[in-house]
């Protein structure tokens, strides 16, 4: 991420609130701020925790992270080359 207004840093977050508008918001109907809250941080658990995403080798983000601190990833890279 950049300096303070960088567009690079905006074209993240505005795609993540894209994924969150698809998947949460038209497919779901909330009655209450409290209750659109929760459900957006279940959500969030989800995308971190369980979720694999392919440009992470089809990890949760949670579990590159822990591969990255590990030295699982590094690894992994030497032993392919």
């Amino acid at each position: 991420m950049g300096r303070v207004g960088s567009a690079l840093d905006n074209s993240v977050i505005e795609s993540w609130h894209s994924t969150v508008e698809f998947e949460l918001r038209r497919l779901e109907h909330f009655t209450t701020k409290a209750q659109a809250r929760r459900r957006v941080a279940a959500w969030i658990e989800e995308y971190n925790h369980d979720r694999r995403h392919s440009s992470l080798g089809m990890r949760s983000p949670i579990a590159y992270e822990l591969a990255l601190h590990t030295g699982e990833l590094g690894q992994a890279k030497e032993e392919a080359a």
